[in-house]
């Protein structure tokens, strides 16, 4: 018998938008010969299955939905929010509470991978080497000249708690300063300043099924943008260079990084790890736990490189879940 697959998505950030492109690159991925799959949309009023243009309510207590009074269990939940509730954790304790398997990281890897200034600082007590940063609260007071001389300009301004470039600032001079803190606190209730970082911009995917880890080729990221913006991202203003133009010591290194990243955070599913290559040396930027699935983002892209199928390793990763809770 098929098992339903809910893939979850929307969410209550901006994100979004770039979460229903992902969304329909999970839909074209899983396989419909294994698996009955099935939309749901999630957003501030509502939770509901969206399919044949009618959308139908999903009951919280269990997760399931009904259609012309007959009742549809769900047997696995594909997160695919980026944002939250859906990458922070929320969503995670939720499917936890109810015994739903679920495809990404838990409850305590997501809260923390989420909150960028905390996952880079406590993941560089373990030696992995991340750039100077500042963290601020609305309700903080702060000198921007002192922090621009404490991390030099240009520097980055972004929401602490956000992703897909949302509100990112590279900011050049004080005078740029108050504008950035100020887009970033409109988009989350904290915000970092971090040093700029000029180099080699890759990113690397992992994940794992039952003891075998898989380390995906680095992809190689350009753009004659000032930085890897929404618009590089998801306006084609770039250049997505799989494997990446580095030499094999340097790959098999953030390989090794990202396979302890994941260990560390207590990661599962799959993740992707963002690093900038200076001077030879690796700086971890963030840790994504609920990376982009559209055909082109980067993981179907490693994986293609790997010679892998994107099919193939989503219904590993169902079955892997699938099994530890049923």
């Amino acid at each position: 018998m098929k098992k339903n697959i809910a893939v979850v998505w929307g969410g209550y950030s901006s994100e979004w938008i770039v979460s229903e492109k992902s969304m329909v690159g999970i839909c074209s991925f899983l396989d419909t010969k294994l698996y009955n799959v099935y939309s749901v949309k999630i957003d501030r009023q509502s939770w509901n299955v969206v399919a044949d243009g009618a959308e139908y309510p999903v009951d919280k207590n269990d997760f399931s939905f009904s259609v012309e009074g007959e009742k549809v269990n769900i047997d696995f939940a594909y997160i695919t929010i980026h944002g939250t509730p859906g990458e922070d954790g929320h969503l995670q304790g939720y499917f936890d509470m109810i015994g739903m398997p679920y495809s990404s990281c838990g409850l305590m890897a997501s809260a923390l991978t989420f909150n960028k200034y905390i996952c880079n600082n406590y993941l560089k007590n373990f030696g992995i080497t991340v750039a100077k940063s500042r963290h601020f609260t609305k309700d903080m007071s702060y000198d921007l000249g002192q922090v621009g001389e404490e991390l030099g300009y240009p520097l980055f301004v972004k929401p602490n708690t956000g992703g897909s470039s949302f509100a990112t600032t590279k900011v050049k001079s004080l005078n740029d300063f108050q504008k950035a803190m100020d887009d970033a606190f409109n988009e989350a209730e904290d915000v970092v300043a971090e040093s700029f970082i000029s180099g080699v911009e890759v990113t690397c995917g992992c994940y794992k099924i039952g003891n075998e880890k898989t380390l995906l080729p680095l992809t190689e990221v350009v753009t004659t943008n000032e930085f890897f913006d929404y618009n590089a991202k998801y306006a084609g203003q770039v250049e997505e260079i799989t494997p990446a133009r580095i030499s094999e010591e340097m790959t098999l290194r953030i390989q090794q990084l990202t396979s302890r990243i994941y260990d560390l955070v207590g990661a599962k599913g799959i993740i992707r790890a963002d690093f900038i290559i200076s001077d030879n040396v690796p700086f971890l930027l963030e840790v994504n736990t609920t990376p982009g699935m559209t055909v082109t983002s980067f993981i179907p892209q490693q994986v293609k490189a790997a010679g892998l199928s994107m099919t193939d390793v989503l219904t590993d990763i169902i079955e892997e879940e699938y099994k530890k809770v049923k």
